[in-house]
């Protein structure tokens, strides 16, 4: 049998190896992780910084949307209302994730508007849940609330409908980026909603119509920019 003496220096050097391996990989788990709500940890099942483009997504008028770059920085711009008309009264101008289907999960997007109209109803939409082009919920976060704006909605092979139990006043759109979070349980059936501060929703509904889904980006008639999307499950 022969014996190999390893020298000191050379097992200083493997050791060294180990620690950076173990430390790689590591890195690659925690890359596939977030914080989800409340500090725990959950699977990352869906995220795109628009750096690559857009291919990640399929829309209902891709003419109307465009990836970008705002310095080094890579996004994806609502740039046009969209030309596509929906056969019951629903958003008009939609990107959903390609190959997705959650149940329950979290949701975040740093997005902006870009519409210089204003009013009540100028809003950005987050959408989740799709059974098909006639059934699907959406997030309207608008400036000011009313029955067709600034809650969560269902459209159900009819016209979209207000199911918020719980809403603010409104929103305040301006210039700059924010975060906006969908939290969805689908066994309670209840939605939440979040816009920059995390700690308090500013929408809350529970239904369980639809439990699973792509999610979506967009807005019913606006434009705007979209800096990130990610997508975790939600675990209890």
């Amino acid at each position: 049998m022969r014996i190999w003496i390893v020298p000191e220096l050379t097992l200083v050097v493997l050791m060294f190896f180990l620690v950076i391996t173990f430390q790689m990989a590591s890195t690659a788990g925690e890359k596939n992780e977030a914080a989800g709500v409340n500090g725990a940890t959950a699977k990352i099942l869906f995220e795109d910084d628009f750096s690559k483009g857009a291919d990640k997504w399929t829309f209902t008028d891709a003419n109307a949307w465009e990836a970008q770059k705002e310095g080094e920085n890579g996004v994806l711009a609502l740039k046009a209302r969209s030309k596509y008309k929906p056969a019951v009264r629903s958003p008009e101008s939609i990107a959903w994730a390609k190959d997705l289907d959650v149940k329950s999960f979290v949701m975040d997007v740093c997005l902006k508007t870009t519409d210089t109209v204003g009013g009540g109803h100028q809003d950005m939409c987050l959408f989740f849940g799709r059974q098909d082009a006639e059934h699907f919920y959406y997030v309207h976060i608008a400036m000011k609330s009313d029955a067709h704006a600034n809650s969560i909605f269902i459209v159900n092979g009819k016209p979209r409908v207000s199911i918020a139990k719980e809403r603010t006043k409104g929103t305040a759109w301006d210039k700059g980026y924010h975060v906006a979070r969908i939290v969805r349980d689908a066994d309670t059936g209840v939605i939440e909603v979040y816009f920059d501060d995390m700690s308090k929703p500013i929408m809350k509904a529970e239904d369980k119509t639809f439990l699973s889904g792509p999610v979506g980006i967009g807005s019913f008639d606006n434009t705007g920019v979209f800096d990130y999307v990610r997508v975790w499950d939600r675990k209890p």
